[in-house]
C-alpha cells in the first residue's frame, strides 16, 4: 500500500505537470485554440489504448513488472512530446500524448493493485486510499507549470515543453519504485493463496467423498488463466456482477467529464472570471479524491451497491441544480462539488465490486476492460458534450446527463448485494 501510494504521487505529479501545459502546448503547435481540447482527448485515449495490454501484462507477470513499464512508455510519450515540439508537428505532439496517457492506464491499475492482497473487508478502504494519494498529484503537478519553464529555459528547450521534463523525471523515479520496492507482487501472491486455498479445498472434500470424487476447479489459482482467455470469455466468465459494475463505473465516468468539460465554457460565457472558474474545477477536483477514503470505508461498513447508489443519488442533485440554477455561478460550483463527489463514490465503491466479483484469473484482463470501458466513454462523453451544449445550453446538458445517471441506476439496483 505504501509503495502504490508513493508511486500514484510521483506519477500523478508527473502527469499534472505535462498535462496541465499540453492544452496550451497543442494550440500553440497547431497555431489555433480551437485545436487545445485534443489535448485532453489524446490523453484519455491513450489510457484506453493501454489499459488492456498493460492489465494482461500483469496477468502474465504480475503487477510490478506492469506498472514500471506503463511508467517507462509514459516517459518516452514525454520525450515525444518535446520533440514534436520543436519540430513544430502538431500529429506527432498529439501520438505523443497518446503514448503519455500510459501514464493514466498504471494510475488506474494501481488501484486494483491495492485490492490484490486486501482483506475482503477492507477491499474498498484500501482501493481508496491509493485513489486519494492521486489529490497530491493533481494540486502539486499544475503548480509546477512555472519551474518547468525555468527548467525548459536552462535546457533551451522549446517554450511549454520543460514541464514534461518533471514528468519524464517522475515517472523514471515511479517506475524505479515499482520495479523495485513492490515485493512480494501483489497479483502473483494473490494467485498463489488462490491455488493453496483451492488444493486445501479439494483435500477436504476428497476425504469427504473418497477417492471418487477427485475433479477440483483451480482456475482462480491460475494466474495466467485471463491472459489465455479471450476479453469476451473472461468477461462472460465474470458474471452479470462485474458486468454491471464495469457499467455503472463507465456512465459515471461519461456524466463526470461531460458535464465538467463544458462548465468553465458555461462559466466563460455567463462572464464569470477565470478565478471563479479556477476555484470551481479545483472543489470539483477535491470532491473526485478528497472523500475517497470515506466512501471507500463506507463501502466496506455498509455494502459497495448501497454506495454505488448514494454516488449515483449524488450525481442526479448535481444535474438537478446545473439543470434548475445554471444561471447562478454559486450554484453551479456546489453543483461540480456534488458532481466530485458522486463520481468518487460511484467509482470507488464500482472498483471494489468488480475486485471482488472476479476471480483471481480473470481478474487482470477484466479490470483492464473496465479502465479502457471508462476511459473511451469519457472521451465519448466529453466529444459529445460540446455538441449538446450548442444544441440545447448547459442547462440541457446537466438534463441529458440525467439519462445516464437514470441507466446507471437501473443497474445499480439489479445488483445483488455483494460483501466479498
Amino acid at each position: 500500500m505504501t509503495v502504490l501510494s508513493l508511486g500514484q504521487i510521483l506519477s500523478g505529479v508527473g502527469l499534472g505537470a505535462g498535462v496541465s501545459i499540453g492544452a496550451l502546448l497543442v494550440a500553440a503547435v497547431g497555431g489555433d485554440e480551437a485545436l487545445s481540447g485534443l489535448a485532453a482527448t489524446a490523453g484519455t485515449l491513450g489510457a484506453a489504448l493501454f489499459a488492456i495490454p498493460l492489465a494482461r501484462f500483469a496477468g502474465r507477470r504480475g503487477r510490478r513488472p506492469a506498472l514500471s513499464t506503463g511508467a517507462l512508455v509514459a516517459v518516452v510519450g514525454a520525450a515525444g512530446a518535446i520533440l514534436s515540439s520543436a519540430a513544430g508537428s502538431l500529429v506527432g505532439l498529439l501520438l505523443a500524448l497518446v503514448v503519455l496517457g500510459a501514464g493514466n492506464a498504471v494510475n488506474l491499475q494501481a488501484r486494483f493493485a491495492a485490492t490484490d492482497l486486501a482483506e475482503p473487508a477492507h477491499r474498498g478502504r484500501d482501493l481508496s486510499i491509493v485513489v486519494w494519494t492521486t489529490t497530491i498529484g493533481v494540486v502539486v503537478g499544475p503548480n509546477l507549470i512555472e519551474p518547468g519553464q525555468a527548467i525548459g529555459r536552462a535546457f533551451g528547450l522549446p517554450d511549454l515543453t520543460g514541464s514534461f521534463l518533471i514528468t519524464a523525471a517522475c515517472q523514471v523515479a515511479a517506475a524505479v519504485l515499482y520495479l523495485t520496492t513492490l515485493r512480494p507482487d501483489p497479483l502473483l501472491t494473490a494467485a498463489i493463496r488462490a491455488r493453496q486455498t483451492a488444493s486445501a479445498d479439494h483435500a477436504v472434500s476428497a476425504d469427504r467423498t473418497g477417492p471418487a470424487d477427485q475433479s477440483v476447479d483451480t482456475s482462480d489459482a491460475d494466474p495466467n488463466q485471463g491472459t489465455r482467455r479471450s476479453l469476451v470469455v473472461s468477461l462472460r466468465s465474470a458474471g452479470p456482477r462485474a458486468r454491471a459494475a464495469i457499467a455503472v463505473v463507465a456512465l459515471s465516468h461519461a456524466t463526470m467529464v461531460s458535464v465538467m468539460a463544458m462548465t468553465p465554457v458555461h462559466l466563460s460565457h455567463s462572464g464569470s472570471s477565470l478565478s471563479v472558474i479556477g476555484l470551481t474545477i479545483s472543489l470539483h477536483t477535491l470532491g473526485m479524491f478528497g472523500l475517497s477514503p470515506v466512501f471507500g470505508w463506507l463501502s466496506d461498513r455498509i455494502g459497495r451497491r448501497t454506495i454505488v447508489l448514494t454516488g449515483q443519488g449524488l450525481l442526479a442533485m448535481s444535474l438537478g441544480i446545473g439543470w434548475a440554477w445554471s444561471s447562478s455561478p454559486a450554484a453551479v460550483t456546489g453543483a461540480l462539488i456534488l458532481l466530485g463527489l458522486g463520481w468518487s463514490a460511484s467509482t470507488i465503491a464500482g472498483s471494489a465490486l468488480l475486485a471482488g466479483a472476479t476471480s483471481a484469473g480473470d481478474r487482470p484482463s477484466v479490470q483492464g476492460l473496465s479502465d479502457t470501458a471508462m476511459n473511451l466513454a469519457g472521451a465519448l462523453g466529453g466529444a459529445l458534450a460540446g455538441l449538446v451544449l450548442s444544441a440545447v445550453g448547459y442547462a440541457g446538458l446537466n438534463a441529458v446527463a440525467l439519462l445516464l445517471v437514470a441507466a446507471a441506476t437501473v443497474l445499480s439496483v439489479g445488483l445483488r448485494p455483494l460483501t466479498r
